[in-house]
């Protein structure tokens, strides 16, 4: 059992914290927000996560798992403290490191026995050195700064924590990597690696990760939009280059490209890093640039075939940036509509989780229906962003009998082709012939 401090509720704060109770560790997040302090404290969860909710309760009922804005009650009490805080992009892409550096500073002027310092949030190369720094500054004991990434997949957070496929620890001391191989320890009984290396590489490792997932997301984008061009199927080279196990099944299924909390921000803030060493990241570069065409691409699709859209109404299915979340950073669905309301479009959106934080973006210049197939009454023609379950095998009469035209322009290639030809559509989807 270890005594852990867990700093920023956010997402992976949160989870982190959660699967740390669940393993029989005392556990005290901390946050800032008084209100959502309260809110966790009552067991309330702020995130939508599945499987969540269920963890959540459980260690709170067990006080394995307790909440507090009080950051020096929470590290006197912890020898393990875990950094959790934002680090957004700033205006020129750069990660902004003043949350985690403000809270270096802080743990200096607390702390007054070893403990080990841990940056779980996503931060540039060379951050474990400045976060020591920073807390040297007040420090007059010995502590460990250490470098702790996450990958964990939205939707998926609890079953990626539990059961990780690997954990990355970059650390140069043998103290912290003895602790946090025992932190560690019932994560990896089936036999995952723990892996161990110097604190840059930690961090490194981190954005090459999802630089190249990124990268292999837009390279089958690009795939399929050469498809439509030259007739081919997409579905098919998908299967065909994916049964090469040097390639792999994963991340090849075409859409209307990537956002979330992760993906843009990290190859953002490698391509920043690349330049402040002179060094130019030309491949990632060219993903950030073909993604942000690819989040407009059913409006592309749209222009082609009605030519001018002012005043026609479109549903629209998903607005989180991925299924099984809440999230809406960076989401296809924000630019999508975006560029719809610039051209005079109407819409009207349904997502089965995301809707109260696309309401506080856009008000009232969108219309929201409680039910899926609300939204598709006398719309022109159906949109689907979000790969949602529920949108997979759809009520396809009632689709037909609510829209003005059994039209759908599909975002994720949720339906097969030959089914949408019988059942009379137009249907439009990515790296796919059309079907009239």
């Amino acid at each position: 059992m270890k005594n852990i401090a867990v700093v920023g509720t956010g997402y992976v704060g949160l989870v982190t914290g959660t699967c740390f109770a669940e393993t029989g560790n005392n556990v005290i997040c901390v946050d800032i927000d008084e209100k959502k302090v309260e809110q966790m404290q009552k067991g309330i969860v702020p995130i939508y996560e599945p499987g969540l909710d269920l963890l959540f309760e459980r260690n709170i009922k067990e006080n394995r798992l307790t909440f507090t804005t009080n950051l020096k009650e929470a590290v006197e009490k912890s020898d393990i403290i875990f950094l959790a805080l934002p680090t957004p992009p700033g205006a020129d892409g750069s990660a902004d490191l003043s949350f985690v550096l403000g809270v270096g500073e802080e743990l200096g002027k607390i702390i007054t026995n070893y403990k080990i310092i841990i940056d779980k949030s996503t931060v540039p190369v060379g951050t474990a050195e400045k976060v020591h720094q920073a807390i040297a500054k007040n420090a007059k004991v010995d502590f460990d700064v250490v470098s702790n990434p996450e990958f964990l997949r939205e939707g998926f957070a609890v079953k990626d924590f539990m059961k990780p496929d690997r954990v990355v620890i970059g650390t140069s001391s043998k103290k912290a990597k003895q602790i946090l191989e025992e932190l560690y320890k019932p994560f990896v009984r089936q036999g995952n690696p723990i892996l161990f290396m110097d604190e840059k590489s930690a961090e490194l490792t981190k954005y090459a990760a999802n630089a190249f997932l990124a990268t292999k997301i837009t390279f089958m984008n690009e795939i399929a939009n050469f498809c439509e061009i030259v007739g081919a199927n997409v579905d098919d080279v998908r299967i065909g280059i994916g049964a090469d196990d040097r390639i792999g099944k994963r991340f090849l299924f075409p859409g209307v490209g990537f956002g979330g909390s992760c993906f843009p921000k990290d190859v953002q803030a490698l391509v920043k890093s690349g330049r402040e060493k002179n060094y130019d990241f030309e491949i990632i570069n060219a993903v950030l640039r073909v993604n942000q065409i690819q989040k407009v691409k059913l409006v592309d699709k749209l222009l082609n075939h009605y030519g001018n859209i002012k005043g026609l109404k479109f549903a629209l299915w998903g607005l989180a940036f991925k299924p099984d979340t809440d999230d809406i950073r960076e989401a296809p669905a924000l630019y999508t509509i975006d560029k719809l309301l610039d051209l005079g479009a109407e819409i009207i959106a349904y997502d089965p989780e995301a809707m109260d934080n696309v309401k506080s973006l856009y008000k009232n210049k969108i219309t929201f229906t409680k039910h899926q197939y609300d939204c598709l009454k006398d719309a022109d023609a159906l949109l689907i962003i979000t790969e949602w379950g529920a949108f997979r095998n759809p009520d396809f009469d009632k689709i037909k009998s609510s829209l003005k035209e059994p039209k759908i322009f599909d975002g994720r290639n949720l339906y097969d082709l030959t089914d949408m030809k019988k059942r009379g559509f137009y249907y439009e989807s990515i790296g796919r012939k059309t079907i009239h």
